[in-house]
């Protein structure tokens, strides 16, 4: 029986990439779309002018970030599938270092020679590979990341997250259009870093500030370069 409240099961290495690119790709919509819109609102009030960078920015990250994490994520399948391949080998030309190795492992957390040679032994005669990997790569073999859930993930994150800053620019009257968009970004990158936190098992105080405060620097820098620029167009 498992703890209910631990992450147990085939699958949660697919889950928790989902997640990692859900979240990355969420947070980087909403601030990155954001700051672009926040920084043309200060130097022009023209609502066409604002909706073309925000679909641009939305378009080009969307894109960005799935391309990111498919490169990304499919080095590391292939990183994983050549260690397999490689203990594959290892196994059919050695067995005997292979199965000295694995006893080994086991002794270094904590058996006795006696426990670590049978747990090894039998572990071996019932999937060796498989032991192999757990114990000495920490890779599951049927459990490998996928580089389109990654790139669907993010770019959909990204999509839905750059929506908010985009409508918060948009919908207000203009001299609302800055001080809504601020306030509906933080609150959004609050609720974010506290639901990623949660997930993960980390404060979540701490993850939001973090996400608010960058969030609140970007904006306000962004802002800042485009009402000087604004200013010295005009």
């Amino acid at each position: 029986m498992s703890h209910p409240a631990e992450p147990h099961g085939a699958g949660l290495g697919q889950r928790l990439n989902w997640l990692r690119a859900g979240v990355l790709g969420a947070n980087d919509g909403i601030v990155s779309v954001a700051a672009l819109v926040v920084g043309v609102a200060g130097a022009t009030t023209d609502s066409a002018a604002l909706f073309t960078a925000g679909i641009a920015g939305l378009v080009g990250g969307a894109i960005s970030m799935a391309l990111g994490e498919y490169v990304s994520v499919s080095s590391q399948r292939d990183s994983e599938r050549a260690l397999i391949a490689k203990e594959r080998g290892e196994l059919r030309d050695m067995p005997e270092e292979e199965l000295a190795e694995l006893t080994q492992l086991y002794r270094e957390r904590g058996l006795s020679d006696a426990t670590a040679r049978q747990v090894a032994e039998e572990l071996t005669a019932h999937d060796a590979l498989a032991a192999h990997l757990e114990v000495e790569l920490h890779i599951d073999q049927h459990d490998l990341v996928n580089p389109w859930h990654a790139a669907i993930s993010s770019a959909v994150a990204f999509t839905l997250g750059a929506l908010l800053p985009l409508l918060a620019i948009l919908l207000p009257p203009p001299d609302w259009r800055v001080p809504v968009t601020f306030v509906a970004v933080l609150v959004a990158l609050a609720l974010t870093g506290t639901v990623s936190a949660a997930l993960g098992g980390a404060p979540r105080g701490r993850a939001a500030a973090r996400l608010v405060i960058g969030g609140a620097l970007a904006l306000g820098v962004t802002w800042l370069i485009g009402t000087l620029l604004g200013t010295t167009v005009v």
